[in-house]
This record gives C-alpha cells, structure tokens and sequence, in this order.
C-alpha cells in the first residue's frame, strides 16, 4: 500500500543539509516562502474575497522559520497586502528576510517587550513563524501572550510553534493554526498533533528523504487492497472471522463486534461465547455457539471486547491463543494478558493488541508518556506483537517495522463501544488475509471514517455519535475508501 512519510526533525535537517550543497545560497528558503506567500494569498482570497488591500501581521522568531516569514511577507507586500512583522528578537531577525521586507514596504514592530504595549491593528491573517523544527517546550510568555490576545485565523510556517515537532506533545502555551504550511516534507507534529495544526499543505523544497519510520496509509489504496469477491470467490475464501466477545454483563460488545466483522465484509462470521441469542437476534447470518471448541474453521479471531476476566474467559482467551491463526486482543482480554504475558509473548502466529492509554500502561507497566511513536514501537518489540495505540492519532507498531499512524480527523469514534467495533473490522481483514500491521492501519481509517460519517449523517453540522450509528457507517466508509482507489 502507497504511504505518505512524516520525518523527524533531524531527518529533515539532514536533508537540508544535502539540498545546500546542490542548490544556490537562499533557494531553499525561497521556495519555502514563495510557498507559504502563496497558502496565504489563497486563504485571503477564500476568507475575504480579495488580496489587495488586505491585511497581514508576521510573527517573527529568531529562526529560519522566521525568515521564511519575512520573505513570505515581503512577496505578499509587492501583491499589495499590507504586511506588519513583528520582531520577538529583533537583534536576531532574519537578516536578508527582514531587509527584503523593510524594502518591499513592509511595517516592523518591536515585540520584545510589554506584549500590551504592541500595536497589531486588525490583521486578515497572522503568520506564525515564531520556532521551527529545532524549537522545544511552550511559546515564551510575551509570544504567548501576543498568540492569546489573536482573534484571527493563524497560518503557521511548518508548524504551530509550541507543539513539538516530533512527538506533538504539548506542555503550554502553544499556537492553534488554521491552517500549516509543511516545509519540503511532513513531520510527526502533523499526525500526532493535527487540533493544532488545522489543515496541512505540502510545499516542496527539493527534499531527498529516507524512508520514513512513521507513515500513514494512503486512503485510496486502502480502497484498493480492501477484500471485494470476484468471480471465484465463495464465503469460505472472502475470509471466515471468528469472534469471542460479550458477556452476560456485557452482551452488546458481543453484537457490536460480530456486526462489525460482517458489515467489514467478511465471507462468513462464526460467534462463540455466550451471547449467542443478542448476537443471532441481531446478526442472524452468524454461526454461533456457546464453545471455542465447536465453532468450526476460521481464518482469525478476534478475544476480549465485553469478555470478562473469570476463569472461563481465561479459559478461552488460552485456546485461542493456542491456534496458529492471526488474534486480535482487545478489552478485557488485554487485562488477562497484562497479568499473565506469557500467553502471547510465545506465539509463532499473528498477534495484534488494541489497548487505549489505560490499557497500555498495564501492558508495558508504564504510562504512554508524551514520545508516543517511541512508547508503542518499544511495546510491539517487546511483546513481539502488533500493537495499535488507540487515539485521535491512532499508531500502529510491528517488530521492527515503521510505525504507522491514522489521523482520524475528529474525535467521533470516543465513544462507548466504538473499540469493539474496531476490533471486528481488524478481525476481518485478519480473516481476510491482510498483514497484522495493515490490517490494524486499514481497519483505523475505515473506523475513523465511518464515525465521521455517521456524525454527519442527515445533520447540517457534526452532531455526537454512539456505537450502534458508527457500525452501521462501516459499508459507506468503505465504499468511500473504494471509490477514491477508483478515482471518483
């Protein structure tokens, strides 16, 4: 499957530095703020209708992202937008940037004293190009209070200054762009903390990157790879899911999983546990039976949603462990495994573990921590199984593999069952046939997708969601991903 990389800040600098020594003096940074003059440009014309005449206010850092905001404003000055930069640092301002400005006619302002005492006006935008990559912890107090007193949209220069470039974290004050400008290649700040970043365009510089240890999943060939029957296929090779969830306090997780490896489009669905008359109630295409040991052949399971954590849970979870078929663990079934690891850290087949943060760090006997990517690759090379991360930025973790990342575009899917159902659809493309780490990274943008579909559904503007809605939006998500490998 074709994947868009996000590369870390020393990465990036390392590419830089390769492209200064095959371009002239000042070109890298030209197209950066040749770029970024242009988002602008467009994002005026969008917001108010025109260019000329417009007003933009500069944010300027001590940086190169400083500078590519200055010469960003000094080509938006000669479009006729009045520009006003304000220096944080003025002695170490962007020297040929700000000299570009300043000739162009661009206004300057001294914002390294009293925040209250710097007259912004009423700019249309304002460009953030505070810190760039190389910039670490919250916006200094007069920069955060100079961001706090906007009332105006905010278009950051790579990335909202205040979040952290690789990890996204967030300990202060911080920019929120509307929209941000990704300078020659993507970083990590743009999965992991998008809220922040508000819509994201690319513009290249000429980077030559590596291949990326973080990468998302390109919708399309999801599409693509997505499990559709041809002409040869019957129920058996569309890949039979077997699902062991639900308990009799927890029947819906039953229904929420098995409905969720149907509607993923699984050949066939085989339920053991006992839920079986919720589950064939709602579900009667399902075989079901109270045993592990009487549902018959299939292709993956899918452990834990609702299961509870007794004996007899136990009891299950270790036959299906002990099957050479790929397992997906989620819920409750995590929790048995937290106190007893070595019922998966053996296994020769397929393992995929879905926890949230909670279950994370019982997994790992350690919170999360803000490095996010670092926490779930170390798990999943630790307990040698897939690992997704659950989140608004869901990661997914294999031995020795790039991370992969879904951003899901909102936070629809945090909601109370919404796992469950994310577990039957990796179940089903398990069944399927799909690699444990695709099929985690497929199943997450399909759920992600599916949840902002059913929050839009039939209402003007997104409205909350619940379980039941977000199963039934996982055939329209895939049609969805299936008609962008389409084309259409």
């Amino acid at each position: 499957m074709s994947q868009r990389g996000y590369f870390t800040a020393d990465e990036v600098r390392a590419a830089e530095a390769e492209l200064f020594l095959r371009v002239p003096d000042g070109v890298p940074m030209w197209r950066a703020a040749y770029g970024l003059a242009t988002v602008v440009a467009d994002e005026l014309r969008a917001r108010t209708g025109g260019i000329a005449g417009r007003a933009v206010t500069l944010l300027v850092g001590s940086g190169d992202n400083g500078g590519d905001a200055l010469w960003a404003g000094a080509t938006l000055r000669r479009r006729s937008v009045a520009v006003t930069a304000v220096l944080l640092h003025p002695a170490r301002a962007h020297a040929k940037g700000l000299a570009a400005l300043r000739k162009a006619g661009g206004r300057v302002l001294d914002g390294s004293g009293d925040p209250a005492a710097v007259r912004l006006g009423s700019p249309d935008l304002v460009i953030d190009g505070i810190v760039g990559i190389s910039g670490r912890g919250a916006l200094r107090p007069n920069a955060a209070e100079l961001v706090a007193a906007l009332q105006v949209p905010i278009i950051a220069a790579d990335l909202p200054s205040g979040v952290d470039p690789d990890t996204g974290a967030v300990t202060g004050p911080a920019v929120r762009a509307a929209v941000t400008v990704a300078f020659g290649a993507y970083k990590p700040v743009h999965a992991l903390a998008a809220p922040y970043c508000g819509r994201i365009e690319l513009v290249p510089i000429g980077l030559r990157l590596p291949e990326p240890a973080l990468a998302a999943l390109e919708p399309a060939s999801i599409g693509a790879a997505w499990p559709v029957p041809d002409a040869t296929d019957d129920k058996y090779t569309q890949g039979v899911t077997g699902v062991c969830a639900g308990s009799a306090s927890y029947p819906g997780a039953a229904v929420l999983c098995t409905g969720a490896a149907v509607a993923a489009t699984s050949g066939m669905v085989r339920y053991a546990g006992p839920c079986t008359a919720d589950v064939l109630a709602k579900f009667p295409e399902v075989i079901a039976t109270d045993q592990v040991s009487e549902v018959g052949r299939v292709q993956a399971w899918v452990f834990g949603p609702g299961a509870g954590t007794d004996a007899a849970a136990r009891e299950r979870l270790v036959e299906i462990l002990a099957t050479d078929l790929p397992v997906v663990v989620d819920a409750d079934g995590l929790t048995l495994l937290a106190a007893e690891p070595e019922l998966v850290r053996g296994r020769s087949a397929p393992t995929v573990l879905t926890p949230h943060a909670g279950e994370f760090a019982r997994l790992a006997g350690a919170e999360v921590g803000a490095d996010r990517v670092a926490a779930v690759r170390a798990l999943a090379d630790s307990w040698q199984a897939t690992v997704l991360l659950k989140g608004r930025a869901t990661l997914i973790a294999a031995p020795g593999a790039p991370v992969l990342v879904n951003e899901a575009g909102a936070s629809w899917a945090a909601t109370a069952g919404a796992g469950d159902v994310l577990s039957g659809i990796i179940g089903a493309l398990l069944a399927a046939d799909h690699a444990p780490a695709a099929a985690a990274a497929a199943a997450a943008r399909a759920h992600s997708l599916a949840a902002n579909l059913a929050a839009n559904d039939g209402h003007p503007e997104a409205a909350p969601i619940s379980a039941t809605p977000l199963l039934d939006h996982i055939r329209p998500a895939i049609r969805t991903l299936r008609a962008l490998a389409d084309g259409q």
